[in-house]
């Protein structure tokens, strides 16, 4: 069975790239617009891997990662952020919410599928 990876963009051709390159590494999609529509989308399934931007209108990625890591069934569900941000501060905060892996945009999809392959749990 495919792993399930939730990407969380406001950038629609953002969260396609990933998704082609996600799919065409054999892992099922769930795209989210923000971080409330991702927290809506959840749902219970099982998510094994979540790659979110930091910088969304209604809930940023940030505040995404705090309130997903508040629900036990996506305690330890590994977080990548996807950012055009790459300040300290602001990956200690990542980190500090529960993102596992910072990765800044402009990304090669290579390298996102080696974070994403490291990181998936069974």
């Amino acid at each position: 069975m495919a792993k399930k990876i939730m990407i969380v963009d406001d950038s629609t051709s953002l969260r396609n790239v990933v998704a082609i390159a996600l799919r065409g590494a054999g892992y099922e999609v769930v795209e989210a617009c923000d971080g409330k529509d991702a927290l809506a989308k959840l749902g219970g399934d099982k998510i094994h891997l979540i790659i979110s931007d930091v910088n969304m209108p209604n809930m940023d990625g940030i505040s995404f990662v705090k309130e997903l890591k508040k629900n036990p069934e996506y305690k330890f569900t590994p977080v990548i952020m996807l950012t055009t941000e790459g300040q300290e501060e602001t990956k200690k905060e990542g980190q500090a919410a529960g993102a596992k892996a910072w990765m800044v945009k402009p990304f090669k999809p290579p390298q996102m599928l080696e974070a994403v392959s490291k990181l998936v749990m069974a």
